[in-house]
């Protein structure tokens, strides 16, 4: 199965709709400039030839398995399909799972059937998509196992070429992102943590699998 990525169009009436959906940190939960990492991101690639409205679809503390329950309904409802259909909006999907899943106790071959669903779902739908990564813990008892369900996610992700950006492996152990999230009440990185993340998503292709960059 390929996931090939059309060409943004580049009139200057383009447009862009990024549909994301993921836990609280892709609502950029603890970011005092409140953009998260995917504020970041989205406003590095904004350009006069095209503009890039973003639909985001949040949940605190989701699981896989929710993911793979709602995302039909929610991708859907933030479709619009008269201009799809038309051209005139080219649409593109962000999911970004978290690590819910290991307090859950869902097993990894779980996890990656439950991402698995959601990636065959909008492979139908011929909509692209990019997958971001659950951000590594600064609790050493879920370090191993985010890395391991990093890994699971990212092994779905390329039998099917599609983009994945490994958080873990960019940001455990990182100096300043630890510093950024022993200063958050939770176990969340802060505008330092976030800026990090929007780093590792630019430098991961997000330009490209947009069309607005190379």
């Amino acid at each position: 199965m390929s996931a090939v990525t059309p060409p943004a169009p580049q009139d200057p009436q383009a447009r862009i709709r990024i549909i994301a959906l993921g836990d609280h940190l892709l609502a950029g939960v603890g970011d005092a400039r409140a953009l998260g990492w995917l504020g970041r991101a989205v406003a590095s690639e904004q350009g006069t030839h095209c503009r890039i409205d973003m639909f985001t679809a949040a949940l605190p503390d989701e699981t896989s398995a929710e993911l793979a329950e709602r995302w039909d309904e929610d991708v859907r409802r933030r479709t619009d399909t008269e201009a799809r259909a038309a051209g005139n909006v080219d649409h593109r999907v962000i999911l970004a799972p978290g690590r819910a899943d290991i307090e859950a106790g869902i097993s990894l071959a779980r996890s990656r059937l439950n991402v698995a669903k959601v990636l065959d779902g909008l492979e139908r739908l011929r909509l692209p998509a990019f997958v971001v990564g659950p951000a590594p813990s600064r609790d050493p008892a879920l370090a191993a196992a985010v890395r391991e369900l990093s890994g699971a996610f990212e092994d779905v992700c390329s039998r099917r070429r599609i983009p994945y950006i490994d958080m873990v492996g960019g940001l455990d152990g990182h100096e300043q992102w630890v510093t950024d999230v022993a200063r958050s009440p939770g176990d969340h990185p802060g505008q330092i943590g976030y800026g990090l993340m929007a780093w590792l998503v630019l430098h991961g292709g997000f330009g490209s699998w947009l069309g607005t960059s190379s």
